[in-house]
């Protein structure tokens, strides 16, 4: 699973705004030239590349989460506490995601991209972005480039891949 990023804007614990994360191009995302499309990604609309020769291939990133440094993870590092980010930040976030659901469950979820991007109940856990860009490809509704299918109702998403 691919992560993307984003930026939030919260407010007493609300998000009032999240847009995919863009300061200098940052949360990357695209088209594989190397590696075909998926089965499980066949109806998520992935745009052709933007590198020639403008084939669809495997999209990036699957899912994403709040990347940007400025509205990140509070953490404390050598005694010293701090807000770091960076999709690297997002990968770990998503990692203990699926470890609660799979001590939820009892067992491991397993491979999870067939069942994002197939179950309707699962789809309609996630925030979709759709505001920004990652300098090549534009967030839209539904699948993109920059953020995937979106950010997670991490309850919502766990109830939902349980049943």
């Amino acid at each position: 699973m691919a992560c993307g990023g984003t930026r939030i804007e919260s407010s007493n614990g609300t998000i009032s705004e999240e847009r995919v994360w863009e300061t200098n191009g940052a949360t990357g995302g695209g088209i594989s030239g190397a590696f075909d499309l998926p089965s499980w990604q066949q109806d998520a609309q992935v745009d052709p590349s933007v590198n020639p020769p403008h084939g669809t291939g495997r999209g990036v990133p699957d899912v994403a989460g709040d990347a940007d440094p400025a509205t990140g993870y509070r953490v404390r590092v050598d005694g010293e506490d701090m807000v770091i980010g960076g999709t690297s930040a997002v990968a770990p976030l998503w990692a203990g995601l699926i470890a609660l659901g799979n001590q939820k469950v009892g067992r491991p979820l397993g491979y999870l991209n067939p069942i994002l991007y197939g179950s309707d109940a699962v789809r309609e856990t996630f925030h979709d972005i759709a505001d920004g860009s990652n300098g090549d490809y534009a967030a839209r509704a539904g699948w993109d480039a920059c953020t995937g299918l979106g950010t997670p109702a991490g309850k919502e998403l766990l109830n939902a891949l349980m049943s």
